[in-house]
């Protein structure tokens, strides 16, 4: 909704004087636009240009946890030990997750 800046505001008495009934005709009267989106067929759509992957393999290299790393048990991520926040049960927390 577009706002006025220049145009005089309303005083304390003014704001009071609306009734609950002005109001919620006031609001009735502009109904929002809503748009109905199927998302589904939205990825249906969607190629990639003049690339077909469908026959393509990706390779990573998958390293072991290092010595000085762990993995936090509530987000999963590895991170270096210097980040431990806590220990609970044999599991490691990262000190975001404590947070």
């Amino acid at each position: 909704m577009a706002t006025d800046y220049d145009a005089p505001r309303k005083s304390e008495e003014d704001l009071t004087e609306d009734s609950l009934e002005d109001l919620k005709t006031r609001r009735s009267d502009n109904p929002t636009a809503a748009v109905d989106v199927d998302e589904s067929d939205l990825a249906a759509g969607y190629e990639l240009p003049g690339a077909d992957l469908s026959g393509e393999e990706l390779l990573v290299l998958v390293v072991p946890p290092q010595a000085d790393e762990f993995t936090c048990f509530s987000c999963f991520l590895v991170r270096h030990r210097s980040q431990i926040a806590r220990e609970k049960d044999g599991h490691f927390y990262c000190k975001e997750c404590e947070g």
